[in-house]
């Protein structure tokens, strides 16, 4: 039975040019411009530094088994963040500091799994963005099955393999790499115009009628009565 134990080689990338153009913008811009539907559950944390972008390589490996994890280290280019449905579970780590190393040699851009790391203390050392459900110290079982580079699920959204990965402090995003080039352009037009909104407001140079009256017309719209 080759469903639930195969592995896809070859994914096809957005374009480097493009994915790099995400660097820089808040994670809330960006998924303002994909109607906040996008992101991933708050119980997937940033463990050392948050700042990760790349392209999807995506793992799916039983609870607590890291076999296919392991490979898709081997399997991934540099730039790629590793996706991991590890279905939530927090009883295993499925990853630790050796192999947060190893990956950083290999150009590893960062992980996000959905299940336990950990050695979390190394993370400040490496420098490698790691987001995971939770922290444990028992490790990983080894029997193997899995799937690399199918869809997956993780911290509630659908991940494709070659999906862009975009997280910060605030949490991680998935921008699908169909709607990247639409999604760059509207983030980017948001994001200059808050921060030339953020120099008004931090000047004291503010409107409150206007800002009054955006208000006013979504209480107006659904009857809110003041009293």
């Amino acid at each position: 039975m080759d469903i639930g134990n195969r592995i896809k080689t070859a994914i096809e990338r957005p374009d480097r040019c493009l994915v790099d153009q995400f660097r820089g913008i808040p994670s809330s811009n960006i998924g303002d411009m994909m109607n906040r539907l996008f992101n991933m559950d708050a119980g997937i944390k940033a463990y050392g530094r948050p700042e990760l972008l790349g392209t999807a390589f995506t793992v799916r490996c039983p609870e607590g088994d890291n076999v296919f994890l392991h490979l898709a280290i081997e399997l991934a280019q540099p730039g790629d963040v590793i996706v991991v449905n590890g279905f939530g579970c927090l009883s295993r780590a499925l990853m630790g500091e050796m192999m947060f190393t190893y990956a950083k040699a290999c150009g590893i851009a960062g992980f996000v799994l959905d299940g336990a790391i950990r050695d979390v203390e190394s993370l400040a050392q490496l420098d490698l963005p790691v987001y995971a459900r939770g922290v444990t110290p028992q490790g990983p079982l080894k029997n193997g099955l899995g799937e690399i580079n199918h869809p997956i699920a993780c911290g509630g959204q659908v991940v494709m393999p070659g999906d862009i990965i975009c997280a910060d402090a605030d949490g991680v995003l998935v921008i699908p790499k169909a709607d990247a080039y639409k999604v760059t352009t509207l983030s980017q037009e948001k994001f200059a115009k808050e921060q030339e909104k953020l120099v008004h407001y931090r000047k004291g140079e503010i409107n409150r009628d206007v800002h009054h009256k955006t208000y006013l017309a979504v209480t107006d719209k659904i009857g809110t009565l003041f009293e």
